[in-house]
């Protein structure tokens, strides 16, 4: 697997280790299920020929595995949705058109039991404070499309972190008229999930009316409601009932979605899709008691995940003070523009690494040995046009040393030296070629997609 400035593309540190769950009175999980995080990402057909992927399905899926699984076929996916055609990951993957559907071998099917043309459709009231949210991934040559919640009349955006995940211009659309707006990130919190945006030159918007007593209760009737599908217009609206409280969950890597351990969920039994992630699940009130998330797939039953909405409060109110924390990112990350073997991680300077196709970065399926290399450090997969680093002479092959003087040992240690910069900050990094020649350069750090 290649890192992108250090950072794995499609993973991060959580990993997809399901953990066990003790808490008293939960409902007992069925057994092993796959959770996906419900946005609509579609894979361009760039993606398709440069990876060798079919060009069958219309929108994909990030798979995800609960806590505390034993072991059954059902799977869950996180709610995000991707236009064009579908992709596979390690030549398997899931397919969304008219149903949910598996593919294997690079392709995919539209085949399912679960589509959004049978849903029904929200209500002028469900409409107000709703939108669409569509992310240019451009690394990874594609696009995603979401939903999120307005929370401030001049354009503030509450939605999932992994809507935006990965993206380099985000563009929004107010369902209940129709206006587009350009977005920026004011921050992100990678761990919770939970990104905050801001439109521009926005005003007089209508705002989504929220409940945050955090009274919500086992059987109480509850509507998904988002942009499924990625279809854009009016939002889909899944009627349905909580059926569990302070649930946990953890998503599997795919594509641009990072593996992640989610806590405190509500479950329901709302049909949950692809497109829906930052959408509003709301209560017979018709107010904002959580934030569509993730939905189980391939099961017996429905199930969907939601963050309360006081949870999700919080984390935005932490992003709206400028206030970064371990978790919490404000704005956008620095970027140098390369993709590190984290065979580098493992060893110093030895061992073999291999690009991922399904990569958050386009970087194409191919495999670099690097055995017997004496250098340490960050070994260079790949280098993106046009970025910092191609500009100063880092090629594939390079062995990144040190960053401002700093030793630089391994792919890990080159994410937190860039880590602790920000965009159009100048640095120096230092590198080994091929052939054992070093060089230094100053760079001046580009602004990176979303983290």
């Amino acid at each position: 697997m290649d890192n992108v400035d250090g950072l794995p593309t499609g993973t991060n540190e959580r990993g997809a280790q399901a953990l066990a769950d003790a808490r008293p009175g939960r409902r007992p999980h069925r057994g092993r299920r796959a959770i996906v995080l419900s946005t609509a990402v579609a894979a361009t057909a760039a993606v398709g020929a440069a990876f060798g992927l079919a060009a069958g399905a219309a929108t994909a899926t990030a798979t995800a595995t609960p806590a505390s699984a034993a072991a059954s076929s059902a799977s869950i996916h996180a709610a995000l949705g991707r236009i064009g055609s579908g992709y596979g990951s390690g030549g398997y993957g899931y397919g969304y058109g008219g149903g949910y559907g598996s593919g294997s071998g690079g392709s995919g099917s539209s085949a399912g039991s679960s589509g959004s043309s049978a849903l029904a459709s929200a209500t002028a009231a469900q409409e107000a404070g709703v939108v669409d949210i569509t992310s240019q991934l451009t690394y990874a040559q594609a696009e995603s499309a979401g939903t999120g919640l307005v929370l401030t009349s001049s354009g503030e955006i509450l939605t999932n972190n992994h809507v935006v995940e990965g993206a380099t211009s985000i563009s929004v659309t107010v369902v209940s008229t129709g206006a587009q707006y350009t977005a920026t990130v004011v921050g992100t919190d990678a761990t919770d999930d939970i990104a905050v945006l801001q439109l521009g030159n926005a005003s007089g918007l209508s705002t989504a009316t929220l409940d945050t007593a955090s009274d919500a209760s086992v059987g109480e009737a509850v509507t998904g409601v988002g942009n499924a599908g990625g279809a854009g217009g009016t939002p889909s609206a899944s009627p349905g009932a909580i059926t569990a409280l302070d649930q946990t969950i953890t998503t599997q890597a795919e594509q641009t979605a990072a593996s992640e351990t989610l806590n405190g969920l509500i479950e329901t039994d709302a049909d949950i899709q692809a497109g829906d992630s930052g959408g509003p699940l709301f209560n017979s009130a018709d107010q904002v008691i959580g934030i569509d998330t993730a939905a189980e797939q391939g099961g017996a039953a429905t199930a969907g995940y939601a963050i309360p909405i006081g949870t999700a409060l919080t984390i935005a109110g932490q992003i709206e003070s400028g206030r970064s924390s371990s978790t919490v990112t404000i704005g956008y990350p620095a970027f140098l523009g390369v993709a590190v073997d984290s065979a580098s991680d493992a060893s110093t300077g030895s061992g073999s690494g291999t690009t991922d196709g399904g990569g958050a970065f386009g970087s194409g399926s191919s495999t670099g040995d690097t055995a017997g290399a004496a250098t340490s450090g960050a070994t260079i997969a790949g280098v993106i046009d046009g970025s910092p680093a191609a500009a100063a002479g880092l090629a594939a092959g390079d062995t990144i040393t040190a960053v401002n003087g700093t030793a630089i040992d391994s792919a890990s240690a080159l994410t937190a030296a860039l880590g602790a910069h920000a965009p159009g900050d100048s640095v120096s990094v230092t590198w080994t070629d091929a052939s054992g020649t070093s060089h230094t350069a100053s760079v001046t750090l580009a602004q990176g997609p979303v983290a």
